[in-house]
């Protein structure tokens, strides 16, 4: 798989990290991984920073957590995008690339339709209103963005992830704690869990089960 996969894109933090254990598990040591920021601020700045190299890559990977819009996917759930929406646009991921990992995976992710946020979307009853509008869906915070951006490149993009949080609760409030360069505040993240005790906990519980699942699926993508 890394023949067809140039490049893997993850927010980076705890999701980075997750997909390098999962490729050291994997034993797959040449693989490119670039950490991205959180969200979809400043994404044309920032693509033009990385080091794509020459040539330019063919393909790119993005990967991450997700947050389920529909009862169908649960925490620990992994999918596999074929489609992105943001507002009234939508956009599909590459046909062969998504086929291919399909191929790969396919007992262990189910195909999805996502969204993509400018913001954390944290109340479960929002996510369901979401999900009545977008059937089938994850919702992510970069995903359409940097799609958009890449296939103006020309690059084929595929994109994997799993869900961290669902429909059965709320997660505390992270707009505050996200700044707009897409790095984490932890000072305000531990203020939101703080001021949310019940839902922080959820988070954790989720987080932990869906970076998990992150290090498992890479590691299965990646294994020869």
């Amino acid at each position: 798989m890394n023949r067809l996969i140039n490049i893997i894109l993850v927010a980076r933090g705890a999701e980075y990290q997750a997909v390098c254990r999962g490729l050291k598990q994997a034993k797959c040591n040449q693989q490119k991984v670039v950490a991205i920021p959180i969200g979809i601020n400043n994404i044309k700045r920032y693509l033009e920073a990385i080091p794509f190299g020459q040539p330019q890559p063919q393909s790119a990977l993005l990967m991450g957590l997700c947050g389920s819009l529909t009862w169908q996917y649960r925490v620990g759930d992994k999918v596999l995008y074929q489609s992105c929406n943001y507002h009234d646009r939508t956009l599909v991921t590459d046909e062969s690339l998504t086929h291919a990992i399909w191929q790969k995976l396919s007992k262990s992710v189910a195909l999805a339709n996502s969204v993509t946020s400018d913001r954390p979307i944290c109340l479960a009853s929002e996510k369901l209103r979401l999900g009545n509008i977008y059937p089938n869906s994850v919702v992510d915070m970069e995903g359409f963005a940097y799609l958009q951006a890449l296939q103006k490149r020309g690059v084929a993009v595929a994109m994997l992830r799993t869900v961290s949080d669902d429909l059965t609760g709320d997660i505390p409030n992270l707009a505050r704690a996200i700044d707009d360069k897409g790095n984490l505040k932890t000072f305000d993240l531990a203020i939101a869990m703080l001021q949310q005790p019940i839902a922080a906990t959820r988070l954790i519980k989720g987080s932990l089960i869906g970076l998990k699942a992150l290090q498992q699926i890479t590691a299965e993508l990646f294994s020869s």
